[in-house]
């Protein structure tokens, strides 16, 4: 879908294991900076703030990514427009 082109702010998920950097396939980040035109995005991840689990909000990890590597995640339901674009298997 062309609407799922990360941009900047936006809350995105791993789809790989980066055990070098204790990242496992789901967690959630946020992109910080665009790289090299969009082939690359600063994924800062950071712990919880509220819920049941007091955090501070800190970050924990801030790694450089290519697009293939996360994916955007999306809040509300998608648009009739971006739904006939999905692709179905």
């Amino acid at each position: 879908m062309s609407n799922s082109t990360p941009k900047l702010l936006d809350i995105v998920a791993l789809t790989i294991d980066l055990p070098e950097y204790n990242l496992l396939r789901g967690q959630v980040g946020t992109i910080v900076e665009i790289l090299a035109d969009g082939a690359a995005f600063e994924v800062e991840f950071s712990d919880a703030y509220g819920g049941l689990r007091q955090r501070n909000g800190q970050t924990y990890e801030s790694v450089g990514l290519r697009p293939e590597q996360i994916m955007v995640l999306h809040f509300e339901p998608a648009s009739p427009s971006s739904v006939a674009e999905m692709v179905t298997v």
